[in-house]
């Protein structure tokens, strides 16, 4: 083995699961970011933990209201999660910008993404900080899906989205700049 960078070693781990993250404002406007930091951490209970940015809007965001959805969007939804991922929500309506429909969550408050595969509603139960960043550990409390749009996003280094199946069929994802 040699000596890599940071940036060749996360290019090398490529790729990561794309989320879009779902957070309600102290103004009540849902905000959408894109995220490939998250990872399950616990089984029972379900829980998930994102890792968001100190300076990001989506950090004041679960600062404020402690309960986020974690929606892995479809094949069909790439171009609207890349907008998502490219473009702050502090000032405008991310929902818009990408084309998608709001869903109503059964037990958060943020919305789901409509016709994402599978939705994670979580309440936030530990926060943790670690460098730049913040740890938000989220307790799974309700899942919504759609079970007939399998094929959902993978990042490859955060420059390119892919889609790939249960089945590990590999698509580029459509409409991306």
């Amino acid at each position: 083995m040699k000596q890599i960078d940071w940036d060749q070693a996360i290019t090398l781990l490529s790729p990561h699961s794309y989320a879009l993250l779902s957070t309600l404002g102290t103004n009540g406007r849902a905000n959408l970011m894109g995220v490939g930091w998250w990872t399950i951490v616990s089984w029972n209970p379900p829980q998930v933990a994102v890792s968001i940015g100190q300076a990001q809007y989506s950090r004041e965001c679960l600062d404020a209201i402690p309960e986020f959805g974690l929606c892995f969007p479809s094949e069909r939804q790439a171009r609207g999660a890349w907008i998502c991922g490219s473009v702050s929500g502090r000032d405008g309506d991310k929902f818009a910008m990408a084309g998608f429909r709001p869903a109503s969550a059964g037990v958060i408050r943020p919305p789901l993404v409509d016709g994402a595969t599978v939705g994670f509603e979580c309440r936030v139960v530990n926060r943790v900080e670690s460098g730049d960043h913040v740890l938000f550990i989220g307790e799974v409390v309700g899942i919504r899906g759609t079970p007939e749009s399998p094929m959902h996003l993978y990042s490859i280094h955060y420059n390119k989205l892919v889609a790939i199946d249960k089945d590990l069929r590999l698509d580029d994802a459509p409409g991306q700049e």
